[in-house]
């Protein structure tokens, strides 16, 4: 079967980053803080728009935010906001950029309270992803009760820009849950990927 004729979740259609997205990151579980900072904070710029808007921007991002350094980010200044709302390259919206500061301050306190904020997270799945067993795309939810959940604590740690749905799309993408639909190829092949420990 050619890399075109293998089937994949629908959402990702042919786009070349979107596949490569969907092949090698989507739903395989993350444990490491730094990414887990990263996709929190690319989820809060996507509020609004689309996931593929984010992806073709993200190393822009990157470049913007020191590489998604959350110790730097915590203690960024008013002329560091300056400089972010004047970068064509991100998303120049003022409400998520300073978003993204106080979620780099609320993350760090997590961090002093679990360790890490892997051990929070992961803290509610027991550390073990949930397998969803999806044929369509219309079957897989925007939000669950667990996602209300988080969100609510979350919000109560001080985080913004954490609404259920994106929350919930936070989980997909870090593999907390599997929602690659039961025929893609790649679902096999991310549900192997569980190495690390929460």
């Amino acid at each position: 079967m050619s890399f075109k004729e293998m089937k994949r979740c629908e959402w990702c259609g042919t786009d070349p980053l979107y596949v490569k997205y969907h092949d090698e990151e989507w739903g395989r579980p993350v444990f490491d803080d730094e990414t887990l900072f990263e996709f929190l904070i690319l989820e809060g710029f996507q509020a609004g728009l689309s996931w593929i808007t984010i992806l073709r921007k993200r190393e822009n991002f990157r470049k913007a935010f020191d590489n998604f350094d959350f110790h730097k980010i915590a203690r960024y200044t008013e002329k560091d906001f300056n400089r972010l709302i004047e970068d064509e390259g991100i998303i120049r919206n003022k409400l998520k950029v300073r978003a993204a500061v106080t979620n780099a301050q609320a993350f760090l306190k997590v961090r002093e309270e679990f360790g890490s904020f892997s051990n929070y997270i992961w803290g509610f799945v027991n550390g073990s992803p949930i397998v969803n067993h999806f044929k369509t795309m219309e079957e897989i939810p925007a939000a669950t009760p667990l996602s209300d959940k988080i969100s609510k604590d979350l919000k109560k740690r001080g985080f913004k820009f954490v609404g259920s749905t994106i929350v919930y799309a936070h989980m997909q993408a870090t593999g907390m849950v599997n929602d690659h639909v039961t025929e893609c190829a790649i679902r096999a092949e991310s549900l192997e990927h569980r190495g690390g420990s929460c």
